[in-house]
């Protein structure tokens, strides 16, 4: 197993993504520990690149975004994924720092990833180091 964490980023919405990454990886930059970064096309598909690689790194920081549209998709999604990334902490007992965002329109999104404010990388990251 490696002395690292594995980002597991969506990067459906770009300018989204990249602020989520950008926070975390600065928090872990500034605490000296070593990361990898996996993309997933989408949200739904993180925890099976977690899965897929459990045995291999100490924790996990997971991060994207869901958008509410018109119809349920957007809570299948934000539900199942924020559900099944638990079963997965709690099975391996490995810390998983989760910062996927689920908002209602993608300024929300662009706030609560903006790098100068409080973004949800950033937050993700630290509970992850904090378990560690």
């Amino acid at each position: 197993m490696k002395n690292k964490i594995l980002i597991v980023l969506s990067n459906y919405y770009d300018e989204v993504s990249n602020n989520l990454l950008e926070g975390a990886t600065n928090e872990l930059k500034s605490n000296k520990i070593d990361y990898d970064v996996l993309y997933a096309p989408g949200c739904f598909e993180i925890p099976y690149l977690v899965s897929k690689n459990i045995k291999k790194y100490r924790g996990f920081i997971v991060l994207g975004c869901v958008i509410r549209g018109k119809t349920y998709h957007f809570e299948l999604i934000a539900n199942e994924c924020a559900r099944k990334i638990m079963d997965i902490s709690n099975f391996s007992l490995k810390p998983i720092g989760f910062g996927i965002l689920t908002c209602e329109n993608l300024k929300q999104a662009k706030v609560r990833s903006d790098v100068k404010k409080k973004n949800k990388g950033k937050e993700a990251a630290n509970a992850c180091i904090k378990l560690l």
